[in-house]
């Protein structure tokens, strides 16, 4: 069974799922790489921080593709979401990613904070479209896209 739902849904499914979640990405090189971050939603935007250096932020910047599925819980329930990545590295964005939208003390990846971390960026992503997993997918799927 499928069903259409809009975004919100997805983005607060998601947020009572697990913390982590898995992005993938491909490189210039067209090779695949999939690794756990834990993303924070700030309105319809899904946001990681990552290193300036990690093969995330090298293959955003090649190819701004990506997509992320949250670790499904016991039951099978989960989110996958696909859309655009947008790297940032203005110390305004990091302040604002640091204070007001990440659920978790960053310094422990970044000690420097906001302002003396310059190997920490921060990857926007735009979702383009979703997927809410019920039982892994057995007890049905609520679908949302942008272009819908």
């Amino acid at each position: 069974m499928s069903n259409t739902t809009d975004l919100a849904a997805v983005r607060d499914f998601a947020s009572n799922l697990s913390p982590w979640a898995h992005l993938a990405t491909v490189g210039a090189d067209n090779k695949p790489d999939v690794v756990p971050v834990h993303p924070c939603w700030d309105g319809d935007d899904c946001w990681v921080m990552v290193g300036a250096s990690s093969v995330k932020a090298k293959n955003a910047e090649a190819n701004n593709e990506v997509a992320m599925h949250w670790q499904v819980t016991e039951v099978g329930d989960g989110v996958e979401v696909w859309g655009k990545a947008e790297l940032f590295t203005d110390v305004e964005t990091k302040r604002r990613m640091w204070n007001d939208v990440f659920d978790y003390d960053l310094s422990a990846f970044s000690p420097g904070g906001p302002d003396n971390s310059p190997d920490a960026v921060f990857m926007k992503v735009t979702p383009e479209r979703a997927i809410i997993l019920h039982g892994y997918g057995m007890g049905g799927v609520d679908r949302w896209s942008a272009d819908a």
